[in-house]
């Protein structure tokens, strides 16, 4: 688990290398074992053996975070603060062995990884940009504990440390540089070693700022009144952006402000105490099964099919070089694949290639580059007006606007280009699979990769399984999306898919309050109070009113004499034939928009629907605009339509926003309580109508193997 090498300048390596795990962990485990290690490097420094500790890592990573099935069953404060306290030990005897410590990082030191490191005198990393470091704990509705918290704020001041540690980033070695959480970089493993020794021997007697008399918290503590004055700016823009959301965040701050008021052990105590109430709160809870549990049974290929060879990609082909098609190239150079980028007119795909160069220059500024590296990431991309170019590629994707007829021509074009073993996919948004796949010889290789702008940002690919669609183009399909680093989850070939049928009902139920009486200003609030990214006014403009009332008319085409028609299709057909305000292409929609792209709500709306709700309940509307998506989810879950929980939570966090906080769909059923549940939609079914009856199946669902990931984790 450790091993230790001695040279013969009495420097010290110590080598993390945990038996039968892919990564170094940070737990009981690996602290217990530490213990013997401390104890030999004391006894050597007082027999004057011993000038320095090198902290290095045998495995690809160099620490990786917590144990995160540990904290998500742990529901006892008291525990939790006493394992902290333990961390802390560990950590301080880490920094006071008596000589000076370095960490080498040639791998990722995220969360308590990364936190070993700040408990180092120096912390050098390998510079190779698939290298990430930081504290991405927010990320999971957590914060450090151990005292990491307060040693960034000694490193930092209050008011640096404060966005590294509420950001989330996953820090590239430059970036990291460059924002002060490292102290070097290194060119090669050897050179990285190199360093570390040259550093101890350079600084034998270094010690950390707060154990040293007459050093203080760079940019002062929160005692001082113009510091003081300026975080309470930060925590009113932390309410505003958030909502009150973001306990995690919160926090965070907090900690930074009580625990500069204080002694560094007190400090330590602040933060370990505020941890271990933040474990046990719903949204942590929420957030770790999620972006955790349900992220890595998505990782291991929970919905790939079975018995089919990895696919290996290595050339992409896109049709399309607008905002769409230049995403989802970036996000296939970056990631060392060769793209062909075709559009009708070299020229035309020129304008992708300086839209990726664009998007590359303001990565390389933001460190996730080094300049050096867009040549070689540039040189991967090639443009072109000729289909015969997308001979040698692995698979080929159509990204050009909704039009059938055009997709159907482009892609028969590259279809005959290919061998039998390569696929196409489609990012269609509306228009079936099965029926775009009509236009091909072979619809078997043929499937949807609906991708979400902007593609290079978001995380999240749907691939949508036509009617012909064979299990093999699927599996393919999931090993490209995830070669790109990005989150798959198979959805069926219906209208809107998952994301944008889910997404439709928050819309319409926003819609349906405007024509009720509710002031428009109210909804389109109480949306974004619930951490929804836009209200749903907002949103119908985006996506277009036309499109939302088309997603509505399929619906009525699936169920047939079942359907009953949505309330809100009367104001939408009134702003799209009457009023002819279509959204935010036209500048004219629910808002009003400039020149310049800003918006505020058109005074119109209160001319066609006067607000007339003189009082109103609040939890009554929230839950409305919830129950409403997440109703809509377990019928896509009855209908097939997205057969795990895992990627019905992924899906609504990434596809349309749902508030993260909550776990995503699956998990706000059974945090509210299924039974709970159950009964508050049948009064919003009597109250409301069609459009909040539940799947006579929800109790069975929960013991089904698909819904059964989330249950898991709940228990």
């Amino acid at each position: 688990m450790i091993r230790l090498k001695k040279d013969t300048a009495n420097i010290v390596t110590i080598i993390f290398d945990m038996e039968d795990r892919e990564d170094n962990v940070i737990n009981h485990e690996i602290t217990d074992a530490f213990l013997p290690v401390i104890k030999r490097l004391q006894e050597e420094k007082a027999k004057g053996q011993l000038k320095g500790v090198i902290l290095t890592s045998n495995k690809k990573s160099f620490l990786s975070g917590g144990d995160l099935g540990y904290l998500y069953g742990a529901n006892d404060p008291e525990e939790l603060f006493q394992e902290a306290e333990k961390l802390s030990r560990f950590f301080r005897d880490l920094e006071r062995p008596g000589v000076p410590v370095v960490a080498a990082i040639a791998g990722n030191a995220l969360g308590s990884g990364f936190e070993v490191a700040l408990a180092c005198h120096h912390r050098i990393v390998l510079d190779d940009p698939r290298v990430r470091v930081g504290i991405p704990e927010v990320n999971l509705g957590l914060m450090p504990s151990g005292g990491s918290i307060v040693r960034m704020m000694w490193l930092l001041g209050i008011e640096k440390a404060y966005p590294v540690l509420t950001s989330g980033r996953h820090y590239s070695p430059q970036e990291a540089l460059k924002v002060g959480i490292i102290d070097d970089l290194a060119s090669t493993k050897k050179e990285l070693i190199e360093k570390a020794r040259a550093w101890l021997l350079s600084h034998p007697y270094w010690h950390r700022p707060w154990d040293q008399e007459g050093e203080t918290i760079p940019g002062g503590t929160a005692q001082d009144p113009a510091l003081i004055e300026r975080v309470r700016a930060t925590a009113a823009e932390l309410a505003a952006a958030t909502y009150n959301n973001s306990p995690a965040k919160r926090t965070i701050l907090n900690v930074l402000v009580e625990g500069s008021k204080v002694d560094f052990p007190t400090a330590c105590r602040i933060e370990n105490r505020r941890f271990a109430h933040l474990v046990c709160s719903s949204t942590a809870k929420n957030m770790i099964s999620t972006f955790w549990m349900d992220y890595h049974s998505i990782k291991k290929g929970i919905s790939r099919p079975k018995g089919y060879g990895k696919f290996r990609v290595r050339k992409v082909g896109i049709i399309g070089s607008g905002r769409m098609g230049s995403g989802i190239t970036l996000s296939c150079i970056q990631n060392g694949l060769s793209v062909v980028l075709k559009d009708v007119s070299k020229a035309i795909a020129e304008r992708g290639r300086e839209y990726v160069s664009q998007r590359i220059d303001e990565l390389i500024r933001e460190g996730t580059f080094h300049p050096t590296e867009k040549k070689e990431i540039m040189e991967r991309l090639v443009t072109t007006e000729k289909a015969t170019d997308f001979a040698d590629c692995d698979i080929v994707i159509e990204a050009v606007f909704e039009n059938q007829h055009l997709k159907q021509k482009v892609t028969r074009e590259a279809e005959e280009q290919l061998d039998n073993y390569s696929i196409i996919g489609t990012n269609t948004v509306s228009i079936p699979i099965a029926e775009l796949g009509k236009a091909l010889r072979r619809p078997q290789n043929y499937v949807g990769l609906h991708f979400f702008p902007p593609a290079e940002r978001v995380p999240l690919v749907e691939i949508v399984a036509g009617a012909d669609t064979s299990d093999e183009t699927v599996a393919r399909a999931i090993d490209f999306v995830q070669r790109i680093i990005k989150i798959p989850i198979v959805v069926k070939d219906v209208w809107g898919f998952y994301a944008a049928r889910v997404q439709n009902t928050y819309i319409l139920e926003g819609i349906s309050m405007l024509k009720e009486g509710y002031a428009p200003a109210l909804i389109e609030n109480s949306g974004r109070q619930l951490g929804l990214p836009n209200g749903p006014l907002e949103l119908a403009d985006a996506m277009g009113l036309q499109l939302v009332l088309k997603y509505e008319e399929q619906a009525a085409m699936h169920y047939g004499s079942n359907y009953v028609q949505h309330p809100s299709v009367s104001v939408l057909k009134t702003m799209i034939e009457d009023l002819e305000r279509t959204g935010r292409t036209k500048k004219s929609g629910f808002y009003e928009y400039d020149e310049e792209g800003n918006k505020v709500l058109w005074n119109g709306l209160h001319e066609h629907w006067a607000p007339s709700k003189t009082s109103y309940d609040r939890k009554r509307l929230n839950e409305r605009l919830l129950f409403a998506q997440v109703i809509e989810a377990l019928w896509c879950m009855h209908e097939g339509v997205i057969t795990s929980a895992a990627a019905a939570n992924l899906g609504s966090v990434y596809g349309w926003g749902f508030p993260k906080e909550t776990g995503g769909v699956i998990r706000f059923v059974q945090n509210y309580g299924v039974d709970n549940f159950m009964a508050q939609a049948k009064v919003y079914h009597k109250d409301y109508g069609q459009r909040f009856r539940l799947p006579k199946v929800l109790k069975n669902m929960i013991t089904e193997p698909n819904f059964q990931l989330a249950k898991a984790a709940v228990e």
